[in-house]
């Protein structure tokens, strides 16, 4: 199944750098389809520190369950295997089965533990994963490993995804320059609840697991937890963070409070932030990426609830796809939300034009501002709920005919 690339697609990708001690091979395995690249095997130095978030759907994949075995068994990584075009979720004990199996594939061509291999699924939920797609697969891409090949990488994991997420970023500990490097993907099934659909980001930095994992669960926050498609949690979402420290020089960091960290606990969040607005373009069929801003409510977690009742409001999103300025749409979506606000303190602009204020429209409203504005790819939805000086804000994009094409046939 091929979708045209989304229009908010990059107009060209960024140049990633190697990172010492990672190394990447992708392969067909047929999992799906044919003649497609369907595998991402990673291959990390020994050493190599490890940090992850997953979904907090009840209903994790066994991936899921596995990556998190494997964290509480010491953080520390040799390998990551990734499949496309089956989530191995909803898959019981045939689906726990492939991926102890599978992990132990990989331990023996890398030559490390089952407990030191990660593993992600995506695709269909509810159809077996037969281990046996990875016999000879796996050993051929651990003899093929080679440093750069992050598009490819990005490739790999794709399902409904128009096109590759990647992303690079440089920071200093002390007076060494590391790397931050990661890619991602997702388009459909997008209201992370703790991480993205699937991501993974490589740093030569060295940094001890807990520091990592302190840094990337606060990172979330404010990036893949304040992102939208569909309002949809995927059981097999993971975020994983490795950090092999090659970087030559790098001090070794072990405490997430460290002073030195705070170059590189930008650069990180900013290289997270750009990997969820890249998810978030390339949602099924969207046309338009929505920011909602939400100021003055009463405390950061009623902005947040508020902004996210607006983004994940099929009628605000279908009136997006359709350039309409429908400001009572914001209105109905503020009252639904079940956080404090009043109606007669409301203020709502569509980017810099307010369209209405204390409770009904702008005097000065004008309709041609507010949908020359509704006609940019790039919208901006501000709301001032008057009752407090928390704000937050959330991403998002429209919802049009084309997400209800790609989802109802998504199994054919």
């Amino acid at each position: 199944m091929s979708h045209a690339v989304s229009p908010l697609a990059p107009k060209s990708y960024p140049e990633l750098p190697t990172i010492g001690g990672v190394r990447f091979a992708t392969a067909e395995a047929g999992i799906k389809y044919r003649n497609r690249t369907d595998v991402l095997l990673v291959v990390l130095d020994k050493g190599t520190e490890a940090a992850g978030v997953f979904t907090r759907s009840k209903c994790p994949s066994a991936p899921v369950d596995w990556c998190r075995a494997a964290l509480a068994a010491g953080g520390k990584a040799r390998a990551v295997l990734v499949n496309s075009g089956n989530a191995n979720a909803f898959t019981g004990k045939r689906g726990r089965e492939t991926v102890k199996l599978s992990a132990a594939m990989v331990a023996k061509a890398v030559g490390c533990t089952p407990k030191q291999v990660f593993l992600a699924s995506t695709g269909v939920i509810g159809e077996p994963l037969p281990p046996e797609k990875f016999d000879g697969v796996v050993e051929a891409a651990a003899k093929r490993v080679a440093e750069g090949g992050w598009l490819d990488a990005a490739r790999a994991i794709m399902t409904t995804d128009t096109f590759p997420k990647v992303a690079t970023r440089t920071a200093k500990i002390g007076g060494a320059t590391l790397t931050i490097n990661g890619f991602a993907k997702g388009a459909g099934m997008i209201a992370p609840d703790m991480a993205t659909m699937l991501s993974f980001v490589f740093t030569d930095a060295d940094i001890a697991a807990p520091a990592l994992q302190a840094m990337l669960k606060a990172g979330v926050d404010a990036s893949f937890n304040a992102i939208t498609v569909d309002s949809d949690t995927s059981t097999s979402d993971t975020l994983l963070l490795f950090a092999t420290g090659r970087a030559e020089g790098a001090p070794r960091i072990t405490d997430p409070r460290d002073r030195r960290l705070a170059e590189f606990r930008a650069a990180l969040n900013d290289l997270l932030l750009d990997l969820s607005h890249q998810v978030v373009k390339d949602g099924e069929g969207a046309r338009k990426f929505v920011e909602v801003r939400v100021k003055n409510a009463t405390t950061k977690a009623a902005a947040r609830k508020i902004a996210l009742s607006i983004a994940n409001s099929p009628l605000v999103k279908t009136a997006i796809a359709g350039e309409d300025a429908n400001w009572g749409r914001i209105v109905m979506a503020v009252g639904k939300a079940g956080q404090p606000a009043e109606r007669d303190r409301l203020a709502i602009w569509f980017g810099e034009t307010r369209v209405a204020v204390k409770g009904e429209r702008d005097p000065g409203y004008s309709e041609q501002a507010a949908t020359d504005h509704m006609k940019r790819e790039d919208i901006v939805i501000t709301v001032d709920i008057g009752l407090g000086k928390a704000s937050d804000r959330v991403w998002t994009c429209d919802l049009t005919k084309e997400y209800v094409a790609i989802n109802g046939d998504y199994r054919s």
